[in-house]
């Protein structure tokens, strides 16, 4: 498939030429020359071709170093286990609370973010053996809330909640994915199902084709944000990175999708 690049503006992205119309702009991104194949003192590229007219000689005799068995239970800053993930995750939210939040899509349940293993108390840093603690985070769509959990491992009991309004932690894939499914279904939408079909020949019905990466945007926080942008900080707000899996880019960032009204709006 020829990546594609049309009505250029003189605008650019990651060293590729883009237009910033009112639709989505199809571009094929570039990476700097030697970029991914810089050398080193070694004479060898750092994607392991060796550089013209040198000999490296037989490569160095690789060690690998066998991964430890995993238990239900990791020790010290060990990171947490897969068992530790799945029970940090369901002492921080029992299914009897679940209905009580909504995520991203509208199911009960607030959306899970991150799940991370806590910092130790002062008094514990010394322990032979200290407590382990994870720091569970999650969106609630119901309240727009941004809520935390510190969860004891050890002792299984949630050690405190965070619940805060109008923070915006960075989304999850599956919010990215929500958000790519509501701008090719909006009417904003028109230039992404164009690009999309000029690069490939088919319709875009769904984000399944497309890889996408969120970023937060905070509205007012980063500028003039009219109408229907204005609720952005509070609400739950996104712009896109978009590409063609296999394929070009499309420039998508002027579009905020409104994850918690469910609405696609575009900045300038």
């Amino acid at each position: 498939m020829r990546h594609l690049m049309h009505r250029h503006l003189g605008k650019v992205l990651a060293g590729a030429a883009l237009a910033l119309t009112g639709t989505a702009v199809m571009t094929a991104i570039t990476l700097p020359a030697g970029a991914g194949a810089a050398e080193g003192t070694s004479g060898r590229s750092r994607t392991g071709v060796a550089a013209p007219g040198h000999d490296p000689g037989p490569p160095p005799p690789g060690v690998v170093e066998a991964a430890r068995p995993q238990g239900e239970r990791g020790r010290g800053r060990d990171p947490l286990t897969d068992d530790e993930l799945r029970r940090a995750q369901d002492l921080a939210l029992p299914p009897a609370r679940r209905g009580a939040a909504a995520d991203v899509t509208g199911r009960p349940g607030p959306e899970r973010l991150t799940t991370d293993l806590a910092e130790l108390a002062p008094s514990e840093a010394g322990l032979a053996d200290p407590p382990r603690r994870a720091l569970v985070s999650f969106y609630d769509y119901k309240s727009d809330s941004y809520l935390t959990k510190t969860v004891n491992l050890t002792t299984s009991k949630v050690e405190s909640t965070d619940t805060q309004h109008g923070v915006q932690p960075p989304p999850a894939h599956a919010e990215a994915v929500e958000a790519a499914r509501l701008l090719i279904a909006a009417p904003l939408g028109s230039g992404l199902r164009e690009d999309y079909r000029e690069a490939t020949g088919r319709d875009l019905t769904g984000p399944d084709p497309l890889s996408v990466t969120g970023f937060v945007y905070r509205g007012r926080a980063e500028g003039a944000a009219p109408g229907a942008l204005g609720d952005c900080g509070e609400h739950r707000c996104i712009r896109l990175f978009t590409k063609v899996k296999n394929g070009p880019w499309i420039d998508t960032r002027r579009f905020v999708i409104d994850l918690s009204a469910r609405t696609v709006a575009r900045l300038g």
